[in-house]
């Protein structure tokens, strides 16, 4: 496939993208920027939500993971189904009581303004690297399969992609998410599908070899029971698959700020519990992927592995060019929206908890959004560079690596606020959530060495909201019944 059809490729789909974002948000408002005015049907929201949660690391990187660990990534999206149940029955319905534009003002009716601005800082910290994670890698995928042929440099690469991201939702927001995440989760869905059975019919493969193939290779295993020490062992997959989804998605401004666009509480929990079960099986369905590529691999001599493995089989001379279209344009579709809709969220987190602009006039606010929305396309761009310079690691599990350490300190903040009646000095929360992710840092650092041969995995991020929690306890006290009342009532206007 050549550098020329890449482009074109990727241009149609831009040219699609631009179409629909301007048709659903040319007249958006702040609102509409920030939760689509809460008008967006929950049906249409659980069809973009299966999209949304996959990114290009998911496109790229699941496929490849299956040499190292199987299918046992569903060991961890079991989890992601308890979390999701417990985002939809228990943060759902607070956040809608409270009428919340950023979900971090929890934090401020619950604890104070330090407390707040903590976490709208971790939250900006977790995302804007989170995001530019996810994003780097279509940068290194475009700069294999594009740029070094035109010999184009990495930094024009990332700053074409930036602002791409920017230009497509700097006017809608959350109003244009909706519709474009729903064109890019039929065309992840298309293209998996597609690719599939091109490669199903390069091998001569019927449906039922195609099953049998693919349950009994090597790489089919599910269930790791046998190794606690294993990264792979079911208990640490499945717990923090529940703690990463509660974090990432229920304490995630980019993920909420979705599901707060559905007209009420009801709507909302309906959308999560249907994506949460389709995202099941479109990702069962890349792990089947991963295994017929690792099949089609072995087969022709093909060397590549992991987060290179599907990028050079679809563009390659093996199949036919469509496959390496719809390669290209489900990598796309994945990476630049999930890149669209974290840009989204930082600006809303930006401009509401850290600026406090929430409460200005329409055209101020408007003007002040713009702005930031800007200054974090550029910060995206800087912040890619800075990862590339210093990345050794697999993508996916980089993310969610990360996402252990920066997470934790959002996830025991809402445990203490949800779970207990205490008051803690909002003072401190600052200090205890750094020291929360450095003491678990030195952990995990030096598991095996201190604790027999045990290797924390994402499960580090259990422990982390664990001492945040432990922290605020030890300097609480119980509320006063005033601070009680002035909580229900913050929690219960409508």
């Amino acid at each position: 496939m050549t550098p020329t059809l890449i482009l074109l490729t990727i241009a149609a789909y831009f040219v699609a993208l631009f179409v629909i974002s301007y048709l659903a948000g040319h007249k958006a408002d702040n609102a509409g920027f920030f939760i689509g005015n809460r008008q967006s049907h929950w049906y249409m929201v659980a069809f973009a939500m299966i999209g949304a949660s996959l990114s290009g690391v998911t496109f790229v990187s699941v496929p490849g993971m299956v040499a190292t660990s199987g299918m046992g990534y569903l060991q961890m999206f079991m989890g992601f189904i308890v979390g999701q149940l417990v985002i939809a029955f228990v943060l759902t319905p607070l956040y809608y009581r409270m009428q919340l534009t950023s979900i971090y003002e929890y934090l401020s009716n619950r604890f104070g303004r330090q407390s707040y601005h903590t976490g709208a800082w971790f939250f900006f910290i977790s995302k804007m690297t989170g995001a530019a994670v996810r994003l780097m890698l279509v940068c290194i995928t475009l700069q294999t399969l594009v740029c070094d042929p035109l010999h184009v440099p990495f930094w024009i690469n990332v700053a074409v992609s930036s602002f791409l991201v920017w230009l497509y939702t700097f006017r809608g927001g959350v109003k244009s998410l909706i519709w474009t995440d729903t064109f890019k989760t039929l065309c992840l869905i298309v293209a998996v599908v597609l690719c599939i059975y091109f490669i199903a019919r390069d091998m001569h493969y019927s449906l039922g070899s195609l099953v049998s193939a693919i349950g009994g290779s090597k790489y089919a295993r599910v269930f790791f029971f046998d190794d606690v020490n294993d990264k792979q062992y079911f208990w640490k997959q499945f717990l923090a698959g529940v703690f990463t989804m509660i974090a990432t998605n229920g304490l995630d401004q980019d993920m909420m700020q979705r599901n707060l666009s559905c007209r009420n509480t009801r709507d909302a929990q309906k959308n999560m519990v249907i994506s949460i079960l389709c995202q099941f099986v479109v990702v069962a369905g890349f792990l089947c992927l991963g295994i017929l590529l690792y099949i089609f691999a072995g087969s022709h001599g093909i060397t590549a592995t992991g987060d290179k493995l599907f990028p050079v089989i679809a563009t390659g001379p093996w199949l036919p060019v469509i496959v390496g279209v719809l390669f290209i344009v489900g990598f796309v579709a994945a990476a630049y929206n999930a890149a669209g809709s974290a840009l989204t969220a930082l600006t809303t987190s930006f401009t509401v908890d850290i600026l406090g602009a929430g409460h200005k006039a329409e055209d101020q606010l408007k003007r002040t959004r713009e702005s930031v929305h800007v200054g974090m396309a550029v910060l995206l761009g800087i912040t890619m560079l800075i990862i590339y310079a210093l990345n050794n690691t697999s993508v996916i599990d980089a993310v969610y690596t990360l996402v252990s350490f920066t997470y934790g300190p959002l996830l025991g903040m809402f445990a203490f606020g949800i779970l207990t009646h205490r008051q803690t000095r909002d003072r401190a929360v600052p200090i205890i959530a750094i020291l929360s992710p450095l003491i678990c840092l030195v952990l995990y650092l030096n598991s095996e060495r201190w604790f027999g041969g045990y290797h924390f995995s994402y499960e580090i991020l259990i422990l982390n909201a664990l001492l945040t929690f432990a922290g605020m306890w030890l300097l609480s006290r119980p509320q006063k019944a005033t601070d009680l009342n002035n909580d229900t009532n913050s929690n219960t206007k409508a």
